[in-house]
Order: C-alpha cells, then structure tokens, then sequence
C-alpha cells in the first residue's frame, strides 16, 4: 500500500509539472529568414531621407518599385542597397530583384506568422510606464502608443535571452505611434531581435529611442533624429526618415534562411523534463513490481 500511494503521489506531480511547463510555454521567435539582413526593406514609391543624414547599419530594399525610388547615399548604408532594376544609388547598388521577391516573401510569411500568434494578452493602448515579458500582447483599443511623459516602456527577459515579445495591432488602427523623446528598454537579457511589432502602419516621432522590428503592411515615418535597434520593414507601403539611426539587430541562431523548421521553444525548463522523466520511469518500474507482488500473494 505504501509503495502504491508513493507512485500515485509521483504521478501526480509529473502532470503538475508537464502542465505548468504547458501554461507557460514562451513564444518562438519570428524567423525573418532572408528579410533578417534588412535594416530596411519596402514595397513602394520610396524610400526618402530629408537630408540624406541618416545612418542605416544593414541591407536596404526596394520591391516592386523601381530602385530610382531610393533616396540614400551609399555612403548612408553599412550594409548593401539591392534595387530591382538598373537604377538607385551609384555605385554601391547592386541589382537583384530574385534576391529581393524572395526577401519581400519571407516578410509576408514573417507578418502572417506574427499575426497568427496566440495565446494573446491585452494591454492598454498606452505601454509607457509598463513593463512586459515575453509573451504575444494585443492592444485594447486599435493602436500601440508609447508616449514619453507616460515613461518607458521596458521589456523584461527575466534572464532569457530568447524571451520573445509580440505585439498585433488591429488593420482598422493607426497602428503603432511612438512619440517624441519616448523610449523602449530591454533589461534581464531581453534582445531587440526577439521583439516584433506587427501593425499597419507605424509613426517613430523625433528623439525617440526605439527597439523592434517593424513588420508593417503600409508605411513606415520616422522623424528626426530618432535611434532604431531593429528593422522597418514596409510590406506594400515607403519608409521616410529624417536623420535617423537604424541598425538591423541580429541574435545568433535566431535568424536564418534554413527553410528547415526547428523545435519550438516552449520555455521548459530542461531540470523539470529531467525530473518528469525520471518519475514517468520511476511509476512505470513501481507499477511492475505492484503488479508481480500482487500475483505472487494472489498464487
């Protein structure tokens, strides 16, 4: 009887801890696989700098539009300026539109996926002033607003550094609007690689210090002098800066083109799968030996 209610006790908690690890599975990350080197890519008319200030730190797209619709210097770009025709900034230009639909593809593949995430918090529309982890958030109006006077908005990845935040903002909002000297931290291992902000369209106002990669559906403005660690990635819409810095943020193993889909990342931890293991091994041996000493009493 002893040995009995001892395996019952350990069944029980292996499907405490197997359900709990369920409850608290983290998103994946949202693999931009060959949009990932892009600090921008966008659909059309254009690409414009006021200024031609900016500094962007990583690839730049244009597709379908003609790559006479991209207006930066080469000297502005770290990384390559890909056109999809013989036009765009001389000489550093490369042209390829293969490389670029296949880019533009992935994004739609990138914006779907983020859009069907589940399950789905509900914040407030304003996020200044909160702290969030890791988790797929939805607004409870149709925008994301971070405004400064509200304080920041910090992103806690409670010593992960694959936590993964998600935001979905409604098609019949404004999207997302960030406003002037507004600011998103990451503390606790959070990484602006892991943060996706799925909207229609976006609004970055001067001054702001902002973290994500922006996977719109239209257009992308950003005002002068903000500071981007991430991407502005416009699916059918421009991208407009003013002096500003973008740099296309990368997370080893996160982002590739291997068509070859991974394990999810369920946010188990790999100590309580050992202990389920073992316990699952444990019931099976005990329910044996209960069951051959019963026969044995029973002959």
């Amino acid at each position: 009887m002893l040995l009995t209610a001892l395996f019952a006790v350990l069944a029980i908690f292996t499907v405490v801890i197997i359900s709990s690890q369920t409850v608290r599975a983290a998103p994946t990350t949202v693999d931009l696989r060959t949009a990932s080197p892009f600090a921008i890519l966008s659909g059309t008319p254009n690409i414009t700098d006021a200024g031609n200030a900016s500094v962007i730190n990583g690839n730049v797209g244009l597709s379908p539009a003609t790559g006479a619709g991209i207006d930066l210097t080469c000297s502005q770009v770290t990384g390559t300026i890909y056109s999809v025709d013989a036009a765009g900034p001389l000489p550093c230009r490369v042209t390829n539109g293969p490389l670029l639909l296949t880019a533009k593809n992935n994004l739609t593949t990138a914006y779907n996926d983020a859009a069907g995430r589940t399950p789905l918090t509900t914040v407030p529309t304003e996020l200044g002033g909160t702290t969030l982890v890791a988790g797929v958030y939805d607004s409870s109006s149709t925008t994301f607003g971070i405004t400064a006077g509200a304080g920041a908005l910090v992103l806690d990845g409670q010593n992960d550094s694959s936590s993964v935040f998600i935001f979905q903002a409604a098609f019949n909002g404004t999207g997302l609007n960030v406003g002037s000297a507004s600011t998103v931290s990451l503390i606790n291992g959070a990484q602006a690689c892991n943060v996706f902000w799925r909207v229609d369209t976006a609004e970055i106002n001067s001054t702001a210090n902002f973290v994500g990669t922006i996977l719109a559906l239209n257009s992308i403005t950003v005002a002068n002098g903000a500071t981007i660690e991430g991407r502005l990635l416009a699916r059918n819409g421009n991208v407009t800066l003013i002096n500003d810095t973008i740099t296309a943020s990368i997370c080893a193993g996160n982002d590739s083109v291997d068509v070859t889909p991974g394990l999810p990342n369920t946010g188990e931890n790999g100590l309580n799968i050992l202990w389920a293991a073992i316990s699952i091994l444990l019931i099976t041996v005990g329910s044996l030996f209960a069951y051959f000493a019963y026969r044995k009493r029973s002959v």
